[in-house]
């Protein structure tokens, strides 16, 4: 059975409504309780609904995340440096180490995103879902993913990342899009919902005249820092 309020609890005592993460006052006072957590989830997706998947799925990516920057700090990226230069090695094993045991494999963060989220559910909101625990990532929700709301959970985040200028800001009269490199990474994945990347944007922004095909799509750069709260 899922049970997902441990981890609701957790998000609303160390998660702001801005989506930072007290990561210092969690190491200190429930790193275990998170740890316990997820040794209490299934170890299979068999005999779910789609919508139990989709939550669970999105939770256990969530909470690993922030599980593996809790073992790490301090810190102040998920993109360390060395001699001022970004470790890729590093960042690399962040989402590539074997995290987790489902249905009898071991799958990290990008098996998570890469093999089962995206190809089992052709769902582009799961990337203003997922948190890499950066300053460039959707905020960070401080509440479970429930499977009687996740859809609606799912379009509350699109909408916010959208309207968010750090995320998306679209100059009308110069006619250019500027947006997260997400739109970029996945483009794939919006591209299956609509004919290009600002006629998606522009499904939520409601302006008029709206971004089209035609609109020059600048992207942004992406903020790596910590999705800490500030003294953090």
């Amino acid at each position: 059975m899922l049970n997902f309020t441990p981890w609701n609890t957790l998000l609303q005592t160390y998660v702001d409504d801005q989506g930072r993460v007290d990561y210092a006052r969690w190491q200190q006072q429930a790193q275990p309780d998170l740890d316990a957590w997820l040794a209490s989830l299934p170890n299979t997706l068999d005999g779910l609904v789609p919508e139990d998947s989709l939550a669970l799925l999105i939770n256990l990516y969530n909470a690993l995340t922030i599980q593996q920057v809790l073992k790490r700090y301090p810190i102040d990226s998920i993109l360390p440096q060395v001699l001022g230069l970004p470790n890729w090695l590093a960042f690399w094993r962040f989402f590539n180490r074997p995290l987790y045991a489902l249905d009898g494999k071991s799958v990290s963060l990008n098996n998570l995103e890469h093999d089962l989220l995206r190809p089992q559910f052709k769902e582009p909101r799961i990337h203003f879902a997922l948190v890499c625990a950066s300053g460039g990532c959707p905020i960070l929700r401080n509440e479970a993913y429930w499977p009687d709301i996740v859809e609606a959970q799912l379009e509350t985040d699109t909408h916010r990342f959208i309207h968010n200028p750090a995320k998306v800001r679209y100059d009308n009269a110069a006619g250019v899009l500027h947006c997260s490199k997400i739109f970029k990474w996945y483009g794939e994945d919006f591209l299956r919902v609509a004919p290009s990347i600002p006629d998606y944007i522009g499904t939520y922004l409601n302006l008029s005249p709206p971004p089209s095909a035609l609109t020059e799509v600048r992207y942004l750069p992406y903020d790596w820092s910590l999705n800490q709260q500030s003294g953090g």
